[in-house]
């Protein structure tokens, strides 16, 4: 169709409605009119809009006095210890799994039936923390995607929980933070996702084990990949309601995101192409965690995140990490200031100072951002065209650079309204410069040099919804 420019289409607009009609939609903001009426709009000349303004009604449904409700519930089975009590239906892990369970099955029940609820176990033995044959439980509920059912965004908390000694499965240990926060994070999107549908599958996962040798994520990303799951995106929250530091500062509008720089499946020849093309701080995990920062900047009111440029803490590790260790991108989402007295510690008091997980040291709001922000996250991801891939790169001693990428195509494609090519200075934390390019496989930016810059794509629905940004290579790729 031929380009018309605002004014001529105002002028025509003008002609058949009248002067009057012509005041009225000025008054109710005629660009928003033009754009809710034209299909072009979104897939046509003008591309994809910017943003998916349903987001904010997603973000807007957090609910910070259900997310306090079920951290109190989870903090109320005592102790939620991978060895606790499994038979008690109101102390122990075992209640805790079971009420996660039903808790699944009750959002599945509000929305027609719309989740797969499951456990997902295996039995582990051998451990340093794990002196007899343990049964290792996982609930996870699937939301099932209507275009692509097999491509995956994950969100999961842990459900275990200990005190100081990892082996003291008796003792009294709420785990109000650690982590009855991020296990109530992925109910309360479970609730709100629920309610909607997405092109992509999301998945709920409530992992055990953490504390005992981050068993439960190494047994599902195991059995997702025996399914035949593509999961594109783990977003591991460990520890998102405190908001008070023992470093004495006390914020609660920072989030970190952590995120591995080089994939650690990389075989020596992917290392010896990266050395050359780079990749070092572009791994499929490290573009999840800019999508994290971008979103939380656009949709999340007073929320910043801090990306930090390693797996984990500092000699520390997640749940996250054994799906990296399996190939699925994977990253860490928690609050940016801890506290120590407060994890892994027996509750008493010591010369004044207060020790333990207790439900004290959890404030509600900043676990409804935090889980607000993944809800925004999966939102994207699940509404989003697949992944690019076979992303590719060249331009050496030229003017220009091309990039190409498989063209998605089937049912998995219906919603794809194109892509969009990004780049950035070498140094730059975030991308900086983009171009949508429509439906296509391949693309040249004339007189920008290749030596210069980052490049990478990413595929936009024609709601906006976009996936994460492929960097070109197998430093980048987020498979097939």
């Amino acid at each position: 169709m031929p380009v018309l420019t605002q004014a001529a289409i105002v002028k025509d607009f003008s002609a058949e409605v009248g002067e009057d009609s012509m005041r009225l939609l000025a008054f109710c903001g005629l660009a928003a009119v033009l754009s809710a009426c034209s299909s072009d709009a979104q897939t046509g000349d003008y591309g994809p809009p910017a943003e998916v303004v349903a987001i904010h009604d997603y973000v807007a449904d957090v609910s910070a006095e259900r997310l306090e409700a079920d951290i109190r519930t989870l903090a109320g089975f005592g102790t939620r210890h991978t060895l606790s009590d499994t038979q008690s239906d109101t102390r122990g892990i075992g209640a805790a799994r079971r009420w996660i369970y039903e808790e699944f099955e009750r959002i599945s029940a509000d929305c027609g039936g719309c989740l797969e609820v499951m456990y997902v176990t295996d039995t582990v033995s051998g451990g340093a923390r794990i002196p007899q044959p343990t049964e290792i439980v996982n609930v996870i509920a699937i939301q099932r995607g209507r275009l692509d059912p097999d491509r995956f965004v994950v969100m999961s908390g842990d459900i275990d929980s200990r005190v100081t000694n990892p082996l003291n499965y008796e003792d009294e240990n709420p785990g109000a933070n650690d982590n009855a926060s991020g296990m109530a994070g992925a109910i309360e999107a479970a609730r709100v996702l629920s309610q909607h549908e997405f092109d992509g599958s999301i998945m709920y996962a409530g992992l055990s084990g953490e504390e005992q040798g981050l068993y439960g994520g190494q047994i599902v990303a195991e059995y997702a990949l025996e399914q035949g799951w593509r999961i594109k995106a783990v977003l591991n929250n460990d520890m998102i309601g405190n908001i008070a530091g023992i470093n004495g500062i006390i914020n609660n509008t920072t989030a970190r995101v952590f995120s591995e720089g080089t994939r650690s499946t990389e075989t020596p020849e992917e290392a010896r192409i990266r050395r050359f093309t780079g990749g070092e701080v572009d791994s499929p995990s490290r573009q999840i965690a800019r999508m994290v920062d971008r979103t939380a900047d656009q949709y999340i009111p007073n929320l910043d995140v801090m990306m930090i440029y390693r797996l984990d803490r500092f000699g520390r590790g997640g749940h996250h990490r054994p799906f990296n260790d399996a190939g699925i991108p994977g990253v860490r989402i928690m609050e940016t200031n801890e506290h120590y007295d407060r994890q892994h510690q027996d509750i008493r008091t010591v010369d004044g100072r207060d020790y333990g997980d207790t439900i004290d040291g959890v404030d509600f709001d900043y676990a409804r951002k935090l889980t607000a922000l993944n809800i925004a996250v999966m939102a994207q991801i699940a509404g989003a065209p697949p992944v690019p891939a076979n992303v590719q790169i060249e331009g050496a001693v030229q003017p220009s650079t091309t990039l190409s990428w498989d063209l998605a195509t089937g049912q998995a494609a219906e919603n794809l309204s194109g892509y969009r090519v990004h780049w950035r200075l070498t140094d730059a934390p975030q991308w900086t410069y983009s171009r949508f390019v429509g439906v296509t496989d391949t693309y040249t930016l004339e007189n920008i040099v290749i030596d210069n810059y980052y490049f990478g794509v990413s595929a936009v629905a024609r709601d906006g919804s976009e996936t994460p940004v492929v960097f070109p290579g197998p430093a980048g790729s987020f498979g097939e």
